[in-house]
């Protein structure tokens, strides 16, 4: 498994991929912002838009390959707020179902929580679905949950609670 950045030059490729990845989390039912069912043609805009901030260097996406496939990514997103140089967020961790279970959720992480330590960052924060398996995968790698806000979004079953989690570096 090698987990590294994904560059520019290589994204417009790896657009279909990363599509797939993020319909695949939407029908097993993670709140990614979208709804089911997530149509072709929107998840490859949503990452189309993205490259723009990984191109400006306001996005670091990090991509997990298992024999030259793309099995997973992570966002980490800097801050946009002029008062806030020392934070980042996490965005759309997603591991495609048929490699979950190995590790790969954690691996980019760690390998988000390194890049923003070397950036400089001192503090990493993001929302998830609240009550469920993402809040205990996050509390495991340290994070820490700051509260919850009620019926956040919709997801497949009505409106859910999100965890606001934080790591102080």
């Amino acid at each position: 498994m090698i987990i590294r950045e994904l560059t520019i030059a290589e994204y417009d490729t790896c657009v279909p991929r990363l599509a797939e990845i993020l319909i695949d989390a939407v029908d097993a039912g993670a709140g990614v912002t979208f709804l089911w069912p997530l149509e072709k043609n929107v998840a490859e805009k949503f990452w189309r838009k993205t490259v723009d901030s990984v191109r400006d260097g306001s996005t670091i996406q990090f991509v997990a390959e298992d024999k030259g496939v793309i099995a997973g990514t992570v966002l980490l997103q800097k801050a946009w707020a002029a008062n806030q140089p020392h934070r980042c967020e996490v965005a759309k961790l997603l591991v495609h179902r048929d490699f979950r279970r190995k590790g790969i959720g954690t691996l980019l992480m760690l390998a988000l929580e390194t890049k923003a330590r070397e950036l400089g960052f001192t503090l990493i924060n993001f929302d998830t679905v609240a009550h469920g398996s993402p809040e205990k995968f996050y509390r495991e790698l340290g994070f820490t949950c700051a509260g919850y806000i009620p019926d956040y979004a919709y997801g497949r079953e009505g409106l859910h609670d999100t965890a606001l989690f934080y790591k102080k570096l």
